[in-house]
């Protein structure tokens, strides 16, 4: 068993095969996909996620001519985000960069899912999504506004100036939301961000649109 488990783990011990999990936690995506959107050859994409299939956290389907890769549990995003949590705990070079660049550009208590969760249903908020547009193709938070990134600063103006912005990207350590959220303030915005990310609003079993 602990032999098992220990494949597993091997499994996560490569920077490229955690971006993986935090990419198809919103989604299925082709090698082509993965490779194109991690900057990997397609090769190594592909050896990445075969051996990530072979130890049981991803599980592959062919759609026509592409063989289409998906989280095989949302468990998988479970452990992504407990190991991001023991690793501000206890592992100083996280700390280091959690605490510089992330508290930095947002030092505010982030948004929980359930407290967006019920300020959604009572309309007080605006849900924006800066992921890119095919990522957010892939699922989102309900009535969230798709505005990536890249575009906000020319697109300021499709957002409410009287109601609190609520952004969200990939995940707790996506700088998406951060930079966004930065943004927003310095424009004037009440801008705050979700705590974690789509990947696990929808491994929560939250509604998605």
């Amino acid at each position: 068993m602990f032999a098992g488990l220990a494949e597993l783990a091997k499994a996560l011990s490569s920077p490229n095969r955690i971006e993986i999990v935090e990419l198809l936690g919103q989604g299925e995506r082709s090698v082509d996909a993965v490779a194109a959107r991690l900057g990997l050859s397609v090769a190594n994409a592909s050896q990445h996620l075969r051996l990530m299939q072979r130890c049981g956290l991803l599980t592959s389907r062919r759609e026509g001519k592409r063989v289409l890769y998906g989280l095989s549990d949302p468990a998988v995003v479970e452990l992504l985000s407990a190991l991001g949590r023991l690793g501000e705990r206890r592992t100083a070079e996280v700390r280091s960069v959690v605490g510089g660049y992330f508290h930095e550009r947002d030092g505010l208590e982030p948004v929980s899912r359930g407290d967006l969760l019920d300020r959604m249903k009572a309309g007080l908020v605006t849900v924006l999504d800066v992921r890119p547009e095919d990522e957010f193709a892939a699922g989102a938070v309900p009535s969230a506004l798709n505005i990536p990134l890249r575009e906000l600063a020319s697109r300021l103006r499709e957002l409410p100036r009287g109601q609190e912005v609520v952004a969200y990207c990939r995940g707790p350590y996506c700088v998406l939301s951060f930079e966004a959220v930065s943004m927003l303030r310095e424009h004037g915005f009440q801008a705050r961000r979700l705590e974690d990310g789509f990947p696990e609003w929808k491994a929560a079993g939250l509604p998605i649109g």
